[in-house]
């Protein structure tokens, strides 16, 4: 799987340097202060999971780095640009692609379709057809369904085409929400799989993933949100070992 598109320039992050910075950021919803000054380093090439209970602020933070949330406080930077300066377009051309929760494919749209609205930024017919060949090597079963309608797909299968979507723009950082929720054992194995495969490629990973276990497993670190603040943060093997974490996360 190539990590960006052919003509856009690689992040010019050194690979183990800081690729996308967020720095005392606040986010509120109506009167509701959703982050309260949170911080994260996410370092080119790796996978970074973001776990905790629902209503955290994990998902918050991923829509206000994409731009879809408004900035009250702090900054994120992405390869050394402001995000806060950016529309939501400019964020997906600088190389930033989202897979949100819910997955919001288009169910009446044929999976081939699906993909190639996220690669509205290819200038050639032949860069999309090259983009498709990656996702379905990427993900088999999405190549053996291209003519069907995409509503008509299982779970694990509509959210194999959501991940090949983002994709289709070559992002140099992928945000993950919550990629196992509602899918059955056997294929988010597969999904997991083929995240740490894109992963290998180059391309760095934000992960939100309500299944600790998994999160921890493919992560390489990770944030513990509470409440719109991180709560603790470290490696994935210190944190499963960690006694909070395996009585509130992972069953004891």
């Amino acid at each position: 799987m190539k990590t960006r598109h052919p003509t856009r320039p690689a992040p010019s992050t050194p690979i183990g340097k800081p690729l996308l910075t967020i720095d005392d950021l606040k986010v509120s919803y109506g009167g509701i202060r959703a982050l309260k000054g949170v911080s994260i380093e996410v370092k080119r090439g790796e996978i970074v999971a973001m776990i905790g209970a629902n209503g955290a602020g994990k998902t918050t933070t991923l829509k206000t780095i994409v731009r879809l949330l408004p900035i009250v406080e702090g900054k994120i930077t992405y390869d050394g640009r402001d995000l806060g300066t950016m529309s939501v377009e400019e964020v997906v051309e600088a190389g930033i692609s989202l897979v949100p929760e819910g997955r919001a494919i288009f169910g009446g749209l044929t999976v081939r379709e699906n993909l190639e609205l996220g690669a509205f930024n290819h200038k050639r017919r032949a860069e999309m057809s090259e983009t498709i060949d990656d996702v379905v090597a990427l993900f088999p079963r999405i190549g053996e369904r291209m003519k069907q309608e995409a509503g008509t797909l299982s779970g694990g299968e509509q959210q194999m085409l959501a991940i090949g979507r983002a994709l289709m723009a070559r992002p140099a950082l992928l945000l993950l929400d919550e990629p196992s929720l509602g899918i059955a054992p056997k294929l988010v194995q597969q999904i997991f799989e083929a995240i740490a495969k894109v992963a290998e490629s180059g391309t760095t990973i934000v992960l939100v993933e309500q299944n600790t276990r998994l999160a921890l497993k493919y992560a390489k670190r990770a944030y513990v949100l509470r409440t719109g603040e991180i709560a603790m943060t470290g490696d994935t093997k210190t944190l499963a070992a960690n006694e909070e974490i395996k009585a509130a996360y992972l069953g004891g």
